[in-house]
């Protein structure tokens, strides 16, 4: 056993708290909707990356490279000055929704170069240029610009011409739970000796202010003051009524600078008076103006920064330590104890990257190029550092907006309705600059290479969403924070599955007090959607965006300008994988517990309905017989319909409402298969579209089939999918299809005009804020989701069925040899090919050439449909993250396994399911 596989069992076994500090500070926790308390709702506009360096935030921090307790009581970032910038870079810099031509965006170069999942082991890179960050330059390029333009990015403005900047590493190590050793590593990369000022931060997030809830206030004012250190040093004793003692040593005599995380009102509202001589930017005043009075000289408060001047030469580089330690490690005498910084602090640090590198060398299949294995390394290590302390109270929060129905006088506003949330935990970010918040369906895929390190928390972050603070009393799951009753794909029973049989893989046993608590949550959240999302009780199903943003011809989370509503194909499809998803976990607890089974019958029931309404032939169905192909029903208030003919992702969906059942499955669960055989015997119609399946239809090993599509159904989708011409990219399956390149989908309704064209790279539209585009990007999770189905295809059919791969090739493969292929143009976004490049940069020649830039690979939201490039969030390892599932999952699986094992062979090692 690994040293990091062994500190993970004693946090699951001894509760030894190797948790308990990581990377959980936000990177942006501005203009973000639990810091918004203006009248309209304008989060972006009320609190400013202007104000928050002078503006203490009420629900987080936000710092770079920051760590903090699982609370975040006690918050450690690091803070630079080149001498030039208007002020202190205290935290990542970008342009807001309204300022950005395709919506917001972080302008910084910052990369997730390594981390652990108890965070023995952290590395983070951040490239800060030696001229005066162009942030007014960033801002107004960018607002002219029309949504058709290239954006206007940072390598652009010129401040890292002549490779002027300084790589800025910040290491940590634990040597204990609460023993934090911190290297900061400045390396100036210019031509010209360059000064440099590193502020290592320590600061309390105000939890004490008068104007904090009761409920949420610490019982007294945290505490920050110098103490006597050892000669050469430095030292910081850290007090909190919650969190207790700490003490931060500093090397080196470097001085202390003091002052109070407080707003400084008299900034930014005059005529108010601060609550304090020293506020939150008077570390900023004192070194950019040279303010001393800005800053405590009685050497304590509430935040304190070493400041720390360091010249370095070209091509040479700068350290600096430090150590976060806890009182009772500290030793109780107020002084801190003989604290080393030299070789034996930098050996530590050695034998923690070490034992790093032996933890990923136990998960990564030996077959994988060292260059894979470097991207699934750095994939995993973006979404450890992508961890947030996410504090939420729905009950307070209404109060302050005077928008909580539970008191009279209340008005209607964003988010009135779930009062009931209270969210104070540690929770896996889509992205922490641009999606500082966790959305439902991103963090369910969240969970899947999550697994592959550390599944005891990937199964936390599934149960936190069906916790009775977080999922709604009706049984909705929430979605953001932007709107918690916006609906995302119902994808939890899906990763519970897949969580449960990656844990059975690992540990040989089942966790069935998580199985049956989460069943029974999930069979709420199912009743939610088949009660308000199937409008006349017909199975088939709305939802709204259900995180396709611009997919449709209209937002379809609003009223459609036509009158009436949406049956949905991507609804429908997600609640039929619902239902199978439900079925299987159903049949594990039946093998413990026989009254289950009804609950296996009642699934499969649930599952054939649904089916049998989606694939209605005719002009009222989904299915075009005509095209091949399923679409969205827009049906009219008088009852007429029409359908939507975009060939889109919506219309690939249905594929992945596919699970193969194996013999033993069957055998474990008689009576429900009894019942099943005898629903079919009275009601065979059901049976005539979908995948045959039961006795006289079973494929290899005696398996069993449910999907939505029958043998020629999956024939004349899977040409469109994998053709190069409509779906099948270079570098995965697009969105949309390229066939409406040259031919858009043009939609007239009272005298308006709605279009759907191919869109490769960035939308070209402001729906749903413009930062995303589904008509014709490659997305991850759906192509993931889209390899699932054809695994399980390949274990039914084996060699029996095969398809022409690309269509038109000439080239015939099995639906395991496509699932591969697929992959690996997935894969082949971030990996180098002949010439050393990576299709993710594009031409961006710096990070394709640049040594000192090439290898750090950057997890991108969405990717270009025709060249692979990186588009929208440039940090949302969350869900792109998965590559890292992929580059395992085809390290370790072959056909031949599958064929043999069935489902169990794809979860040998934590290798990924199909469910």
């Amino acid at each position: 056993m690994t040293a990091e596989r062994s500190r993970l069992e004693e946090a699951r076994e001894k509760n030894i708290p190797w948790r308990k500090w990581g990377p959980y500070l936000s990177e942006r926790q501005w203009g973000t909707v639990r810091e918004d308390y203006s009248e309209t709702g304008d989060a972006w506009n009320f609190f400013t990356h202007d104000h928050a360096r002078s503006r203490a935030y009420r629900w987080g921090e936000d710092g770079i490279a920051g760590l903090s307790d699982d609370m975040q009581h006690l918050c450690f970032a690091l803070a630079l000055w080149n001498g030039r910038d208007p002020i202190l870079k205290e935290r990542l810099f970008g342009l807001t929704n309204g300022e950005g031509n395709h919506g917001e965006d972080v302008k910084e170069y910052y990369f997730y170069l390594d981390n652990t999942p108890t965070h023995s082991y952290m590395k983070y890179l951040y490239k800060y240029p030696q001229a005066a960050y162009p942030y007014a330059d960033l801002v107004e390029i960018n607002r002219r610009r029309s949504r058709n333009e290239f954006e206007y990015e940072l390598l652009d403005t010129g401040v890292f011409n002549d490779d002027r900047y300084f790589d800025v590493f910040v290491e940590y190590a634990k040597a204990g739970p609460e023993d934090i050793l911190v290297r900061i590593t400045a390396i100036n990369r210019g031509p010209e000796t360059a000064e440099l000022h590193l502020l290592p931060t320590l600061w309390f997030r105000n939890d004490w202010a008068p104007w904090i809830a009761k409920s949420n206030r610490a019982p007294e004012k945290p505490n920050l003051k110098q103490i006597a250190a050892m000669a050469g040093t430095r030292a910081v004793a850290a007090t909190h009524p919650l969190l207790g003692e700490f003490v931060l040593s500093c090397e080196g005599e470097v001085p202390l600078l003091f002052t109070d995380n407080t707003t400084n009102h008299e900034r930014l509202f005059p005529g108010q008076k601060n609550e304090s001589p020293y506020v939150k930017d008077g570390i900023n005043d004192c070194v950019i103006q040279g303010n001393r009075g800005a800053v405590n000289p009685g050497k304590q408060g509430t935040k304190v920064a070493a400041h720390y001047r360091v010249t370095i030469a070209p091509g040479q580089s700068a350290t600096v330590r430090l150590r976060l330690t806890s009182q009772s490690a500290a030793g109780k005498s107020g002084k801190t104890i003989p604290s080393y910084f030299g070789a034996e602090f930098d050996r530590a640090l050695a034998v923690r990257l070490r034992e790093a590198d032996e933890f990923y060398r136990s998960v990564t299949p030996p077959s994988v190029s060292p260059d894979a294995a470097n991207v699934m390394r750095q994939a995993i290590a973006g979404m450890l550092w992508s961890k947030q302390f996410f504090f939420f109270d729905g009950d307070n929060w209404l109060d302050e907006h005077h928008s909580n129905p539970l008191h009279s006088g209340y008005h209607n506003s964003r988010n009135s309705e779930w009062f009931h949330l209270l969210n104070e935990d540690i929770i896996s970010m889509p992205d922490k600059w641009e999606y500082p918040w966790y959305a439902a369906w991103d963090l369910a895929f969240h969970t899947l290479p999550l697994s592959i390190v550390d599944p005891d928390f990937a199964k936390q972050q599934l149960d936190l969403m069906l916790r009775g603070s977080y999922l709604h009393p009706s049984g909705q799951v929430p979605a953001y924070e932007w709107n918690f009753s916006d609906v995302n794909p119902p994808v939890h029973a899906f990763a519970t599955l897949f969580l449960h049989r990656t844990e059975q893989a690992l540990r040989g046993e089942v966790d069935l007090d998580f199985l049956k608590v989460t069943f029974n949550k999930l069979l709420l959240n199912f009743t939610w959607w088949v009660n308000r999302k199937d409008r006349f009780g017909k199975n088939v199903f709305e939802g709204g965006f259900l995180g396709l943003d611009n997919i449709g011809v209209f937002d379809r989370s609003a009223p459609l300008p036509t009158g009436g509503h949406l049956e949905q194909a991507d609804g429908t499809a997600w609640m039929a994988l619902f239902s199978q998803n439900m079925l299987e976990l159903a049949a594990e607890l039946a093998v413990h517990d026989p009254n289950y089974q009804d609950m296996v019958f009642k699934f499969v029931e649930h599952f054939y309905f649904i089916a049998a309404a989606m694939n209605r032939s005719g002009q009222d169905g989904m299915w075009d017989e005509e095209e091949g192909f399923y679409y969205d029903l827009l049906r009219l208030p008088d009852g007429s319909a029409t359908r939507l003919k975009v060939r889109s992702m919506v219309g690939l969906l249905p594929l992945c409402a596919t699970t193969v059942i194996e013999k033993h499955q069957r055998e474990l669960v008689p009576r429900a298969m009894a019942a099943f055989l005898t629903r079919l015997s009275r009601i065979p119609e059901l049976m005539e579209t979908m995948h045959p399946t039961g006795p006289g239809h079973l494929g290899v090993a005696e398996r069993g089939m449910i999907a939505l599509l029958n043998p020629d159904r999956l024939r004349r989708i899977l040409t469109k999918m994998l053709d190069e011409n409509e779906f099948l990219s270079p570098y995965g399956i697009r969105s949309l299809s390229k066939f409406h390149e040259q031919h858009p989908y043009v939609f007239r309704v009272q005298g308006q005009e709605y279009l759907v064209e191919y869109l490769p790279a960035e939308s070209n539209t402001g729906m749903f804020g413009g930062n995303s585009n589904w008509r014709g990007p490659v997305w991850m999770p759906v192509n993931a989701m889209l390899i699932r189905a054809l695994l399980n295809f390949y274990a039914y059919y084996g060699d029996n069925f095969t398809i022409e791969c690309p269509t038109g090739s000439g080239m015939m493969m099995n639906l395991f040899e496509v699932a591969k292929e697929i992959s690996d143009r997935l894969t082949r976004i971030f990996l180098r090919d002949p010439q050393g490049r990576r299709a993710v940069y594009g031409g961006t020649e710096k990070f394709q050439t640049d040594p000192h830039w090439r290898d750090h690979i950057l997890f991108y939201e969405y990717f270009h449909g025709d060249n692979g490039a990186g588009l929208g969030a440039s940090h949302q390892t969350g869900w792109t993250g998965l590559v890292a599932k992929l580059i395992q999952l085809f390290g370790l699986l072959d056909p031949k396994k599958l064929l043999e094992a069935g489902k169990e062979a794809a979860f040998v090692r934590g290798g990924m399911a199909q469910k």
